[in-house]
């Protein structure tokens, strides 16, 4: 569509008849652009990311996801560098040059763009660097960063701490406010998850340049850091100093491991696979072969995850944590039968030799030290998958030795 600013500035280039016949031919198009109007919206913003940020918002708000761009081809690489970061794959770009209208009083026409024209490596850091700045200038949704911590874990030589969903900039319902993940099945880029951590980074005190997360894929590999990175893992181990691991949880169980003694921590992702495939465990067994812990010396406090008093799953799944204990199991007759993971990982994590007082999970009755909260009964405080469906965010639990 041709902004109707330039379409009127055609009409007046031309002399006699040959302008009315012009005039004429030019009607439709300017009808139509009058019935575009009410459903015009127009976004003045200081920078480029701003507007392309409150625009994004504005789909997001109507859940479109197929968006049509019209701008001219030299602009074309420029605006795809903004999308690359501010978009994720949820979203379908579809691109038409526009055709600037000649002007009688200036006539300037803009060299064509060669097919596969590169933008220039500084302009896209530029990019990337207005990008970043408008991201932390935004403020804080659903209020302040909130850190769950343990009083098991000894703070004189471990950082760490669960993350909830507040104080972030995500503003998508399922995802508001302090989402940790991005995916190309979800809205949210990952320069929002960046400046979601930075701040979580900020409020917790370690740096988030020298951040982990496991590269989840519900088993139970687990990545010694330090050593070749496995493609995927549920758990991570470290003795590195400055270093911060973490595990993400949206039910599933972000799990930290201490040692104070060795000096050496991990964190697992334990959904219900994991568990049974005994990925807590494993990441003990790392923790004892790789830097000499004994099993009676390692920590273990189990973060925020579905609570048994929601998590189902059908009944041959529900079997095999039966068992574990029959008590990891309620209503075990039923289709879909209530799941304890969270005893079951307590279960095999004292079968393989960690002591009961060195666990700490939703038997501790004290609210104000159980951290192992239900993520589905606590909207205003946590995701959850099995609530909110696929489009859903995610907490991490972190773990850093002291310098």
């Amino acid at each position: 569509m041709i902004p109707f600013k330039s379409l009127k500035g055609l009409t007046t280039c031309r002399q006699g008849s040959e302008r009315n016949s012009e005039e004429e031919s030019l009607l439709p198009a300017l009808r139509d652009f009058q019935s575009l109007k009410t459903r015009l919206e127009v976004v003045r913003s200081l920078t480029t990311a701003a507007a392309l940020y409150t625009i994004k918002q504005r789909l997001d708000e109507k859940d479109l996801s197929i968006i049509k761009v019209i701008l001219p081809a030299l602009r074309k690489d420029l605006l795809k560098v903004y999308i690359v970061h501010l978009f994720t794959a949820v979203y379908q770009f579809e691109f038409e040059d526009l055709q600037v209208a000649w002007d009688c009083e200036n006539l300037q026409r803009a060299e064509p763009q060669s097919e596969g024209q590169v933008l220039p490596v500084q302009d896209a850091a530029l990019i990337q660097s207005e990008i970043q700045m408008y991201l932390e200038s935004l403020p804080s949704l659903k209020g302040g960063l909130t850190i769950l911590r343990s009083s098991l874990i000894p703070d004189d030589i471990f950082l760490h701490g669960f993350s909830t969903r507040t104080g972030g900039i995500s503003y998508i319902p399922t995802l508001s406010s302090c989402n940790l993940f991005s995916s190309s099945k979800r809205r949210d880029p990952q320069v929002i998850v960046k400046e979601n951590l930075r701040r979580l980074a900020n409020a917790a005190g370690f740096n988030p340049e020298t951040f982990h997360r496991v590269k989840t894929d519900h088993a139970n590999a687990v990545y010694i850091m330090g050593k070749t990175e496995p493609d995927s893992y549920d758990g991570i181990v470290t003795n590195q100093k400055g270093v911060t691991i973490a595990a993400p949880g949206a039910d599933c169980i972000p799990v930290l491991f201490a040692d104070p003694v060795r000096k050496a921590c991990g964190a697992a992702h334990s959904g219900w696979k994991g568990t049974l495939l005994g990925v807590s465990m494993a990441t003990v067994n790392a923790m004892v072969s790789e830097y000499g812990c004994n099993v009676k010396d390692i920590r273990v406090v189990l973060g925020p995850s579905v609570g048994p008093c929601c998590y189902k799953l059908p009944h041959e799944s529900a079997k095999e944590f039966y068992r574990i204990d029959p008590k990891c199991v309620r209503q075990f007759d039923s289709a879909c039968p209530y799941i304890d993971i969270r005893r079951a990982t307590r279960i095999l994590l004292e079968s393989g030799g960690i002591l009961p007082e060195n666990i700490q999970d939703d038997s501790i009755t004290d609210q104000s030290q159980n951290i192992t909260l239900c993520t589905a009964c606590h909207p205003d405080k946590f995701y959850s998958h099995f609530r909110d469906g696929p489009n859903f965010g995610t907490q991490i639990g972190f773990i850093s030795i002291k310098d």
